[in-house]
């Protein structure tokens, strides 16, 4: 089918340039259907036309989401031997794959990676991290990673800083969330967006131009101190 439509494309005399095959393998990474997206990187490459970061990325994320991180990092190191340098997004494709498989070792030491190959690590980059190594418990480690990012990494954005307060609410620890939204400075409407959809019981999930998001199991416990906390934020500035 894919040849026919590569085919009929030729015989109205438009010949596929890299950002064609790019659009088509996307819209069949976005279907789940990598493997066809991968045949379509083979056509390509038939026809003379060579794949480029983005259509490596785009496969690798394509695997990635359908939960076959394996396969992405053979793409990934298949990349390297073609002589391609992997961008920073590369590296956060595969390093929220590895997260998402609560393997936060192998993502940190891609994360090590980043700068010995001459790039650099970004708000996502950190902010993926962060989220790993909360899911799997390791707070000290959350904390420590949020310190080196303060002192040379990017400034955390709002997301960020959800990450971390929604990653201290899951393990209990209020005042250390607290502490984090006072440092956070977030908009006042943020509170109030958020706490007056909890009361009306909409989803909570997916905030991320607000407060930051708490975690399911403990949004009730959450909202019950949340006026506290704001008025405690008050009284501090």
């Amino acid at each position: 089918m894919l040849k026919t439509f590569f085919s009929e494309m030729v015989n109205l005399n438009i010949y596929p340039v890299v950002r064609t095959f790019n659009i088509v393998i996307d819209r069949l990474c976005k279907e789940g259907k990598v493997e066809d997206a991968e045949e379509v990187m083979k056509h390509m490459v038939g026809k003379g036309v060579e794949p480029d970061i983005i259509t490596y990325n785009t496969i690798m994320d394509g695997y990635c989401f359908c939960g076959q991180r394996e396969i992405a990092r053979i793409v990934f190191d298949s990349m390297i031997n073609k002589k391609i340098e992997p961008d920073i997004i590369s590296y956060n494709i595969l390093i929220n794959g590895y997260c998402k498989e609560k393997k936060v070792d192998e993502a940190m030491q891609l994360f090590c990676e980043i700068s010995h190959k001459g790039s650099k690590p970004n708000i996502v980059t950190y902010t993926t991290i962060l989220q790993g190594l909360f899911e799997v418990g390791r707070i000290d480690d959350a904390k420590n990673f949020f310190d080196q990012m303060l002192s040379t990494g990017p400034t955390p954005d709002l997301y960020t800083h959800g990450t971390i307060i929604n990653g201290y609410f899951k393990y209990g620890l209020v005042e250390e969330a607290r502490k984090n939204l006072v440092q956070a400075r977030m908009p006042r409407n943020g509170f109030s967006f958020v706490y007056r959809n909890s009361t009306n019981g909409f989803p909570l999930l997916r905030v991320r131009s607000s407060l930051p998001l708490l975690h399911s199991g403990t949004v009730l416990f959450g909202f019950s101190i949340y006026p506290r906390m704001i008025a405690r934020v008050d009284s501090e500035e």
